[in-house]
Formats: C-alpha cells, structure tokens, sequence
C-alpha cells in the first residue's frame, strides 16, 4: 500500500508519519509538496501535523488552498482514506471535508501531553483493529485543538456514528462533546487532534497509535482481494 505524506510550509510531523509508514508499519510512502498536482499513484493520503504556512489567519486556513488540496478532495470522492492529524484536521475542516471549526484551547495555552481516548467507533477504515469502548494513551500537541460545531451539526455527527474519538476523563482543550476525532459520512476521511503517529512505540510511552494505521492497511488489502 503507498502513502503520500502532504507536506506545506510549516509542517514539522511529516517525519514522524513518514517513519509510521515505512519502518514501524512497513508499507510504502512518499512525501509529496503542497504543489504537487497529482494523487492518482497514491492509496491513501496524510496530512500531518504542524504549522502550515504559520498558522496564519487561522490554522489551516491557508493551506487549504494549495494546489495539493484540489486533489485530496478527489482522493476522498473516490473513497480512499484520508488521514488529517492536528493541523491536518484542522485542514480538513477549512476545506470543507469534515464538519465544525477548530477554537483556541479554553485555557489559551499549548498542550503537549499524553492523554487518554475513548475508541467510540469500531467500525472504520482507520479503527477496526480497536476494541469498541478501548482506553487508548495517544499524545497531544496544539494551541488549537478546542473541536467546535452547532447543535445540528454535533446531533448529525451522534447519528449517524462519525465520532470515532473521544477524550477520557478530563478534556484537555474543551472540545465539544469531548471529541478529539471525527470522520465524514462516507467514513473514509478521519480528523483528529491526537497524533497517532507519536504512539508507535513502547519506548516512547505507547503503541496504541498502531492499530489505526493497520487497521487503514487491512482495508486496502480486504478490499483488494476482494476485487481481485
């Protein structure tokens, strides 16, 4: 399976992804600039953390118009999975992909810890390899992180099972609803403030993040014996 690691000026968790990919999953990635023109040799698609063009305006705010985006909105019409990471979801949402806003942190402060989530969804490209209801340790690392969207919105999202993430016990950031992930209708784009990517290894403090890319690996590979 390949990857194309999206990497913007001001992206500093592309590494991170890259090293998920390559040596801790063992499938194939590919770093790809934010003008690059072209996914179509991609399975699936990573936006990593970080802070796109410095977060100016607002995170995510102007990456959203790099000549890369135009065909990651293709890659999710045409059902791949799409992965956005802290400035990645917050990408997502200003393109449009996924639903709400992203706020300041209610205590205006950057967060870098560890902290639990609670696996709310199973039944995703990106959690299959989870226990429903499992207590994972994920880091996180934003100013930014404070998940925001209207009533409607937020009774859309309950319905119809899209929020995939939520944060354990004390919230960090005081995002709605506790959500730290959201995923889109269809299922095959996933947003989350967590960094996944940080939790590949035991040695620094959890592995938890593994499952979601394995579980994203499984998919691909279902899918295409399936249609073999």
């Amino acid at each position: 399976m390949k990857f194309a690691v999206i990497v913007f000026p001001g992206s500093n968790c592309d590494l991170d992804m890259y090293h998920a990919i390559k040596d801790e999953i063992g499938e194939d990635a590919d770093y790809v600039w934010h003008d690059d023109l072209s996914l179509e040799n991609y399975d699936a698609v990573l936006l990593p953390g970080g802070f796109s063009y410095g977060d100016y305006l607002r995170s995510g705010a102007i990456a959203r118009f790099s000549n890369v985006m135009k065909e990651v909105v293709q890659a999710a019409e045409q059902g791949k999975p799409v992965l956005g990471v802290c400035n990645g979801f917050q990408i997502l949402l200003e393109t449009g992909l996924l639903p709400g806003a992203m706020r300041r942190n209610d205590s205006l402060k950057f967060i870098c810890k560890t902290v639990p989530l609670t696996v709310e969804n199973n039944e995703t490209m990106f959690t299959s390899s989870y226990e429903k209801g499992a207590e994972i340790q994920i880091p996180i690392a934003h100013g930014e992180g404070n998940y925001f969207c209207d009533e409607d919105t937020l009774e859309g999202l309950q319905e119809n099972n899209q929020i995939v993430f939520t944060y354990s016990g004390n919230n960090p950031n005081g995002s709605v609803a506790d959500i730290a992930g959201i995923t889109n209708e269809r299922g095959n784009v996933l947003g989350m403030m967590p960094h996944p990517e940080r939790a590949m290894d035991t040695l620094l403090g959890s592995e938890d993040g593994k499952k979601l890319f394995q579980s994203i690996v499984k998919h691909w590979r279902e899918k295409h014996v399936v249609n073999a």
